[in-house]
């Protein structure tokens, strides 16, 4: 089985925007599915599906079960800034776990207040359906999908475009070969259990719109995240 690397899932991620961008697709119209991606590209299915959930985890589109995937963001505007990967490559490739959890630690705390304004039920309900899917997951490469998808969410559901650019570079290097090894290190089903009841406890507190109380979770959070890394590090 041939191994696809990052940048090249990237490289197919950015193809099927331009796909997108060809056919005049844009924010909320549904792509095509997988096998018809895969015929047009010349790639394999699973190609194609792993592409999907590097933009997936990046907010660009939402996977819907029995409905399709849809464009989140305009194509034009995401290949705009993403194609060829220069700044965001050059800043990620040179982040430690550490820089990931202080950036993380910064932001998505402080982004939650502004969530607590301005979402939407539609957010809710994409915030349910990652902690849904979170809940559903039986192995840690599924966790961690969800796990970044619904961190997404949260910061989506904002709706301050600074706020979610920001955190673009932050799912970048959460999809490094070196983040992945760390917390790939510090799994285990207590761990996700724990962290699907700390995602759960955010979630409750933003629906109740209530910005402390979703702050102080977040800071929970990360705090044991942080924590379970440094564990696996000196491990």
């Amino acid at each position: 089985m041939t191994t696809v690397s990052n940048d090249q899932l990237r490289d197919v991620a950015d193809n099927i925007l331009m796909t997108a961008t060809h056919t005049g697709l844009q924010s909320g119209h549904r792509l095509p599915t997988e096998r018809e991606l895969a015929q047009a590209l010349r790639l394999s299915r699973t190609t194609i599906r792993n592409a999907m959930a590097l933009l997936e985890s990046q907010g660009v589109v939402s996977r819907e079960v029995g409905r399709g995937t849809f464009l989140r963001r305009d194509p034009h505007a995401v290949l705009g800034v993403e194609v060829g990967h220069t700044s965001t490559t050059s800043v990620v490739g040179n982040v430690s776990p550490a820089d990931v959890m202080s950036a993380r630690l910064l932001i998505e705390p402080a982004a939650l207040a502004a969530t607590v304004e301005n979402a939407t039920a539609s957010d809710f309900e994409e915030i349910e359906r990652c902690l849904s899917g979170s809940e559903g997951a039986t192995n840690f490469d599924d966790f961690e999908r969800w796990d970044l998808a619904l961190h997404q969410a949260f910061v989506r559901a904002s709706h301050n475009p600074l706020i979610e650019n920001m955190y673009h570079f932050i799912a970048e290097a959460r999809l490094s070969v070196t983040w992945g090894s760390l917390k790939r290190r510090s799994d285990s089903d207590e761990r996700r259990a724990n962290y699907r009841a700390q995602h759960r406890e955010i979630a409750h507190a933003l629906a109740n719109r209530d910005g402390r109380a979703a702050r102080e979770a977040m800071l929970r959070h990360l705090g044991a995240v942080e924590a379970n890394l440094q564990k696996a590090a000196q491990s």
